[in-house]
């Protein structure tokens, strides 16, 4: 949650091409420690966490605690919204591309 106490919205937490990186590399594996993710990024494991934290506020992360490290794994549920925003707009994009189809043919 933010500073308001509301859900991060799912957009704003993968506008940043560094949040996007995580869950792509989240959805390749169970889970992994902060250590392990950290490795693949240019920053320093506070950077990384505070990434991680973003993506837990909108519900795309969970973590949870194995004995002194906090495991993290994706939770893709909340990108179904993404995918049915997108959707929308490629039936629109079909019909345009079609109709200009038929306008060049005549």
């Amino acid at each position: 949650m933010d500073e308001s106490g509301q859900m991060r919205d799912v957009y704003d937490a993968v506008a940043d091409p560094t949040r996007r990186k995580l869950l792509q590399l989240l959805a390749n594996v169970e889970d992994l420690p902060l250590h392990e993710i950290t490795v693949h990024f240019e920053m320093g494991r506070t950077a990384v966490s505070k990434h991680l934290a973003i993506l837990k506020d909108a519900d795309l992360v969970i973590a949870r605690k194995v004995g002194r490290e906090t495991r993290y794994r994706l939770n893709a549920k909340p990108l179904k919204e993404i995918q049915d925003w997108v959707s929308f707009y490629e039936g629109f994009w079909k019909e345009n591309i079609i109709k200009l189809k038929l306008l060049l043919e005549e």
